[in-house]
């Protein structure tokens, strides 16, 4: 998400560093730029220009701390304008009513609404410790309902079965009584989306919404959508009482310009943002943290954050103790820490979140294939366990053997082989002679202040 605004203002700004003080001159120039860079990420034109009069406000004529030269100056405004912007009211998720609270997620069609409601589930069960019940209203699509009730299934969460031949009012109505029944924290209700916004489909949600009395109104928005996106806010805004916003799919190769627009254009937070298909993917929305991406700042508390809640610590003990001892790193310790990767989203998530000074030239690089990381897995799993423990015995049969059970070529495999081996040669090196505290001794210089050591 964000990367074609994140270039575009990157090079904005970097031309800029080299200048010795702001000026109305070089301030106009760079705004224009900036200006043309956001309304190319389709953010809405209202917004745009509240964005750069609040800027240009703040800088033009105003003192520049000594510590700061102005390029740097003026890289915090804009950070400090595009955390206003979409961060202006942020709060959590609001869970204090006599249970079971109603979250009711309206929206369009393609939005990711179900998929949504399922993650919001999780998050919930996790997070909050919460008892949730899950309910679908789109009578017009009955694999939606059965999707959801498969999502219930998978995360071990409620599901209230939705028969397609009630309306959907009675559906809402019933699944309230049975989460009143069965005495759950948070009933989710799932409304039907359209392709595009139609009266028929207002006047429906806003039946739903008069039946359960929901203490949350979500609106769940496409981060691709762009103007498409600005347009449905503003509709259902006009139909709901709204009091948040999901962004769905910022994974994507989104332009940015729904994050930036949605929240002045409903007036309501932004609360989670979604970032990928699996059902963990979600995220509390924090402005601080997108406006750093935006700006190539990266988001490495989000990253630190993953890691701690993703990797097996006692794992990576294992394999540090293993690797202590002389023993040699494997194909299965290999896997393991794929495994590790892909759970915390994949390299190109890995990626994202770091800031384009510490990837150097990488930063214009493209994303990493996580479809790689699959590959490589498919490729293990297609061992015995003789093969993983000692690929020395994996000759040239073993190879084509390998490769049609992982459904992959040949020189897949070796590629894997000749990468595992070069990685079990520095593995071998960072444990002598103290070469692992040397990598971090040299790692901590190139780390952001606080997470060097």
């Amino acid at each position: 998400m964000f990367d074609q605004l994140s270039g575009r203002l990157r090079g904005v700004l970097d031309a800029l560093q080299g200048r010795g003080r702001l000026t109305e001159e070089n301030i106009s120039d760079t705004l224009r730029q900036v200006r043309m860079a956001l309304l190319e990420a389709d953010v809405a034109l209202p917004v745009v220009k509240t964005f750069i009069d609040g800027v240009r406000a703040r800088v033009v004529g105003q003192e520049i701390e000594k510590s700061l030269t102005p390029g740097q100056a003026l890289v915090r405004t804009i950070h400090e304008e595009l955390v206003a912007l979409m961060g202006e009211g942020a709060r959590s998720i609001n869970l204090r009513a006599q249970p079971p609270v109603v979250i009711l997620l309206a929206g369009l069609q393609g939005a990711g609404k179900t998929t949504t409601a399922g993650k919001l589930a999780k998050w919930l069960k996790e997070k909050e410790r919460k008892k949730v019940l899950l309910a679908s209203t789109d009578v017009y699509r009955p694999a939606a309902i059965l999707q959801l009730e498969r999502l219930a299934g998978q995360l071990e969460v409620g599901f209230y079965p939705s028969d397609p031949a009630k309306s959907p009012v009675t559906l809402a109505n019933e699944a309230l009584d049975e989460a009143r029944r069965s005495l759950y924290d948070v009933l989710i209700v799932d409304t039907a989306g359209r392709l595009h916004v139609d009266s028929d489909m207002m006047q429906e949600v806003r039946d739903i919404s008069a039946a359960v009395n929901p203490l949350e109104t979500l609106f769940v928005v496409d981060s691709m959508a762009g103007q498409d996106a600005v347009n449905a806010a503003r509709a259902f805004g006009e139909a709901l009482t709204l009091t948040g916003v999901i962004l769905t799919k910022a994974d994507g190769d989104a332009r940015g310009g729904a994050a930036l627009s949605v929240r002045q254009v409903t007036g309501k937070p932004i609360l989670f943002i979604g970032t990928g298909e699996k059902s963990a993917a979600l995220e509390v929305f924090q402005a601080e943290r997108v406006a750093g991406r935006i700006l190539g700042m990266g988001d490495v508390l989000a990253l630190v954050e993953d890691v701690t809640r993703q990797v097996d610590r006692e794992q990576a003990e294992r394999l540090a103790g293993k690797l202590k001892k002389g023993k040699d790193f494997d194909l299965n310790d290999l896997h393991d820490q794929l495994g590790q990767v892909e759970k915390m989203g994949g390299l190109a998530s890995l990626v994202d979140k770091l800031p384009t000074k510490l990837l150097g030239k990488a930063g214009a690089m493209p994303k990493p294939d996580d479809r790689e990381i699959k590959r490589q897995l498919a490729i293990i799993r297609s061992m015995t366990p003789q093969e993983r423990r000692h690929p020395k015995v994996i000759d040239g049969s073993r190879r084509r053997r390998i490769a049609i059970g992982s459904g992959l070529q040949v020189a897949d495999v070796n590629r894997l082989l000749k990468n595992f081996l070069q990685m079990q040669k520095m593995m071998k090196s960072m444990t002598k002679g103290g070469g692992m505290a040397r990598m971090m001794r040299a790692m901590a210089g190139k780390l952001p202040p606080g997470l060097g050591g």
